[in-house]
């Protein structure tokens, strides 16, 4: 058991509560890192890499058929094993985007291809749910069972905002626990359904949740209800029976109080360690577990704990994620040293044996960190990809340097952020803004200028709009133009005017009753009786 302190180069900012790690193809990815995706990476996802005591992030690239994916804190994270064909893939659900929004969207991310410089590239696709689908949520889980040969995803737990019926001025964006109901759904078709079990009363979120075979086993948990972490333990058993599946759920009583804890594998088998996390609001779990399925159930065996820093001790925070088989990824604040540089202290705890341990691989892990996050930086969309290089510029670069992430190398968001100077009579203000519309949180609203190539940010309160306007303006897809290039103010938007046609009936020749009549004068009248007579 080794406690390394790690130094990010130029990396540090990125990494925040509510991160996940990944691992495909035996790369560690990041993903949800503070921020949007930027110029140096598109795609919101990089590679994770520890050498000689220092961490170091690379740009993730995309297919260019892939969907765009948001970097979402604190979403439901699974891996699913190659199987029938299908290659190693994750999915993603959930989560809390930059905005502070609540998504429930259900991502696929895949590895695409290995470029010729043996860089990754990743495919993302958005899947669709039928049925009684999951709503928006995070602080949930996902897990993979198998049963009569057939293979499902479960999820359970988690929270959301409080249901638009409920809500008042004071608790308009106010959290509550979802209700515990548990979301079967199949990878193929995408049929759900919902399930409501008697064990499961109360709602639950950032718990430890394991699989093994047709059996899932729910640990831990914090409820807003109760405020509390109560040591829950449920085993969750599911039959995918030709019909309908059968689930049914028993109490165990030798469970856990930890919630928001790290979960790392040490192997090929069903034996976990469980870290961190926290056994109250203001106590930190500082003992580890090792967790072992077997046909016989689930055994908790305590783990002895590694020697602690001074700073992860005395830290009121931390959170982290499985780097590998055995590894976890450790991060606890600077509590506002001034002498600190970085946001955080980063250390690479290995349980594994030194004749086992590899600083290249890695694995699943999910951070879930159930405290706000103000500090999220503006929010900028992107629909660029980002592609590897090609073979010529490849020459005079290495393996660890040329497209390593700088932090340096990106905008001030000062200038490019929400509290940019849009207009000339520009009113937002950072340090007296208050939040004028009702969707505003923590930013103020802002909604995109097309005019001219490529267009500019303003603010909605800047522009006069009304409330209405700008939400049928995020809604729609028509073009809106600012005050400075044509836009009117509290312009409301009618539809547009429904214009019958005519209804255009050929003319009919009038029918004539009897013989013709030509005029003709007496001459010729005169002459035609003496000719027939």
């Amino acid at each position: 058991m080794t406690l390394q302190p790690l130094t990010p180069v130029n990396c540090a900012g990125l990494l925040q509560p509510g991160c996940s790690l990944l691992q495909l193809d035996g790369e560690i990815l990041l993903f949800g890192q503070k921020g949007w995706p930027k110029r140096s990476c598109p795609t919101g996802i990089f590679g994770v890499r520890f050498k000689h005591g220092e961490m170091k992030l690379r740009a993730i690239s995309f297919s260019s058929d892939s969907c765009y994916l948001p970097p979402l804190r604190c979403p439901a994270v699974c891996r699913l094993d190659p199987y029938d064909g299908l290659p190693e893939s994750y999915l993603i659900h959930g989560g809390r985007t930059p905005n502070n929004e609540i998504s429930s969207s259900l991502y696929l991310l895949t590895m695409d291809s290995r470029g010729c410089n043996r860089k990754l590239m990743l495919k993302c696709k958005e899947k669709e749910l039928v049925g009684e689908v999951p709503g928006a949520r995070y602080g949930h889980t996902m897990s993979i069972v198998q049963s009569h040969g057939k293979t499902a995803c479960v999820m359970f737990g988690g929270r959301s905002y409080m249901p638009v019926g409920e809500r008042t001025t004071e608790r308009w964006n106010s959290v509550v626990d979802c209700p515990p109901q548990v979301f079967l759904f199949d990878l193929e078709f995408g049929c759900s359904s919902a399930h409501t079990l008697p064990e499961l009363s109360d709602g639950q979120s950032f718990h430890v949740a394991i699989a093994r075979e047709d059996c899932v086993y729910f640990i831990g948990g914090h409820s807003i209800t109760s405020d509390s972490r109560p040591p829950h333990l449920f085993r969750l058993h599911v039959e995918l029976l030709q019909g309908s599946p059968l689930l049914s759920c028993e109490t165990l009583d030798f469970g856990l109080s930890i919630s928001s804890a790290i979960i790392t594998r040490t192997g090929p088998t069903h034996r976990y360690i469980v870290l961190g996390g926290y056994q109250s609001d203001s106590q930190k779990r500082m003992e580890c577990s090792t967790v072992i399925l077997d046909d016989k159930g689930i055994h908790i065996e305590h783990l002895e704990s590694p020697k602690w820093t001074p700073d992860i001790i005395h830290s009121r925070t931390w959170f982290g994620g499985s780097a590998g088989d055995g590894c976890i990824l450790l991060a606890v604040p600077t509590e506002g040293r001034p002498s600190q540089p970085d946001v955080h202290y980063f250390y690479h705890l290995s349980f594994q044996q030194e004749k086992e341990s590899n600083e290249e691989e890695g694995t699943q892990a999910c951070s879930q960190e159930s405290t706000d996050y103000d500090n999220s930086t503006p929010l900028e969309d992107s629909e660029e990809l980002y592609f590897g290089r090609e073979p010529h510029e490849l020459e005079n670069s290495s393996d660890d340097e040329g497209d390593t992430y700088n932090e340096e190398d990106e905008e001030d968001e000062s200038q490019t952020g929400y509290w940019i100077k849009c207009c000339l009579c520009c009113q937002v203000d950072p340090n007296t803004w208050e939040p004028y519309y009702s969707t505003e949180l923590h930013r103020p609203a802002m909604i995109f200028c097309s005019k001219g190539e490529g267009g500019h940010w303003v603010h909605a309160q800047c522009m006069e709009l009304s409330e209405t306007l700008l939400l049928k303006l995020s809604q729609g897809s028509k073009k809106y133009f600012c005050l400075d290039h044509g836009g009117l103010p509290y312009q409301e938007m009618t539809p547009p005017r429904q214009i019958i046609p005519l209804k255009r009936t050929p003319m009919k020749v009038k029918e004539r009753n009897g013989a013709l009549m030509f005029k003709i004068s007496p001459a010729k009248k005169s002459f035609f009786k003496r000719l027939f007579d």
